[in-house]
């Protein structure tokens, strides 16, 4: 999306906690500022030093737009956002993550705490937000979140569609079916596995993989130990965190992805993008990628027999497979290119900025 908004003549800085891929970014010609923050709740000092670390970072690039992604960010910009009142903020929620899909005790007294601090953040004249489908929308408006008319939606960031290309699905090889995600609970990934032990009995050639990397900051985190048992067992593969996730998706036949809630799943769009039948759950954010009998199936959530059942039938019928594979490009071309989002993004800058002049 970065370099999309750097073809249409923005200036783009990038304030993140960085890994290995600043060179990448700083080789787009991207500003980059490192601000050390962490995904989880459990650090409230460091969170401080970010907080400030946001503050700075504000000061030393005087942006007209702030674009934040996700909870933490949006939390973390309450310094910034005081202290520059003619900054035009955005908040960006990419989900409503596992505060508003876990049932735990837990989870209900921090998610109450983490509504209260938004009302108070995003009430605020110069903040928009960005939701990534109708129910959260409807969700943060159920909350008191955000000032009336202040709140659109804009599906993701896009996939480019040259990166993530069709290809033809291999029916001569073992299917595999595969579910890339974080390897946490609320991805589905126990159901995944239940699944897994279900289809063998019928489809012993059926290869289940799990691709993506652990996520101990997360309180929904699946242990190291459990993922070995699972393959030891036979049940999966784990091909662990991926870079070159084009050449993951050609080895698939079917992807899934069980998860509980989502915003909207790039995984899923960039699957469909490159040719493969959907599996997921009937969820937000799943349904408006995966539509039912059209690129995939929909499942009932926190059930593998529901998903069991579905990836059996579409194993059984490799015509379905290439029909989903097919309508799946075309729907990504046609709603979900990086050109399409770009656009939807790039005009919702400019109407923010309308707003402030007036």
């Amino acid at each position: 999306m970065a370099a999309y908004l750097q073809q249409q003549g923005c200036e783009i800085s990038l304030a993140t906690r960085f890994n290995e891929h600043q060179s990448d970014c700083i080789g787009m010609g991207l500003e980059c500022v490192a601000v050390t923050f962490e995904r989880s709740l459990r650090h409230p000092l460091r969170d401080l030093r970010a907080m400030f670390g946001l503050w700075r970072a504000l000061r030393d690039t005087n942006p007209e737009i702030v674009h934040l992604v996700s909870h933490k960010p949006i939390l973390l910009s309450v310094l910034a956002l005081f202290a520059n009142p003619g900054t035009q903020f955005v908040a960006a929620f990419t989900g409503m993550g596992y505060l508003f899909s876990s049932g735990e005790p837990r989870a209900w007294w921090v998610q109450r705490t983490v509504v209260l601090a938004l009302r108070l953040l995003l009430r605020r004249a110069n903040v928009s937000i960005i939701v990534q489908n109708e129910e959260d929308r409807r969700l943060l408006r159920r909350e008191r979140i955000g000032r009336a008319g202040r709140t659109t939606i804009i599906a993701g960031v896009g996939v480019d569609t040259k990166v993530y290309a069709f290809s033809a699905l291999d029916f001569v090889a073992a299917p595999i079916i595969l579910l890339p995600a974080r390897l946490i609970r609320d991805k589905g990934v126990a159901e995944f596995v239940a699944a897994a032990r279900i289809v063998k009995r019928s489809v012993a050639a059926a290869r289940f993989v799990l691709v993506g990397a652990e996520d101990s900051d997360n309180p929904a985190a699946i242990q190291r130990s459990q993922i070995e048992s699972w393959v030891t067992q036979g049940l999966v593969e784990w091909w662990g965190p991926q870079d070159d996730m084009p050449v993951v998706y050609q080895q698939a036949r079917i992807v899934c992805l069980p998860s509980y809630r989502e915003g909207l799943p790039k995984v899923l769009l960039e699957a469909a993008a490159c040719g493969r039948p959907l599996v997921a759950t009937d969820v937000a954010g799943c349904r408006e990628v995966c539509r039912d009998g059209v690129n995939g199936s929909l499942v009932e959530a926190q059930s593998a027999e529901s998903l069991a059942a579905a990836i059996i039938a579409l194993i059984a019928t490799p015509n379905l497979q290439q029909s989903y594979g097919a309508a799946g490009r075309a729907l990504v071309e046609r709603e979900f290119s990086v050109e399409k989002i770009g656009q939807q993004t790039l005009g919702y800058y400019r109407q923010v900025l309308g707003r402030q002049e007036s």
